[in-house]
């Protein structure tokens, strides 16, 4: 399987052009997007539409992501993960974290779970 990933409003642009011209093949979405929650949709809304369209969230928010995920799973919902962007890795690095993972995951590998990148430390 391959992942399919939506950043968040707050992470930076570049990762989504970055992305792309490096991996072309695989999808990545930002909130606000044709198709994706529109800009300003509140976190435990961008997490039920991750479940709905199988996207892991990628995100720089430490602090109340793991809240909104508790209160997710605790309503009887899933989401197929989420993913926490390291600032101590530039963002090529962490592109290249995503890369790999994307192509080497397995099916529901990361549900339920918050990662944090690099994968492997």
């Amino acid at each position: 399987m391959t992942l399919k990933y939506i950043l968040d409003e707050n992470v930076d642009k570049l990762y989504k052009r970055q992305f792309r011209q490096r991996n072309p093949n695989l999808m990545i979405w930002v909130v606000g997007d044709p198709g994706a929650p529109p800009r300003g949709t509140l976190d435990p809304e961008i997490l039920c539409w991750c479940e709905e369209h199988k996207f892991i969230l990628v995100t720089n928010n430490r602090k109340s992501m793991p809240v909104h995920l508790a209160e997710h799973i605790a309503q009887g919902q899933n989401v197929p993960g989420i993913f926490i962007l390291n600032n101590k890795l530039t963002i090529g690095q962490n592109i290249n974290e995503l890369i790999i993972i994307a192509e080497a995951s397995f099916d529901d590998e990361y549900q339920n779970q918050i990662v944090h990148l690099p994968l492997l430390q």
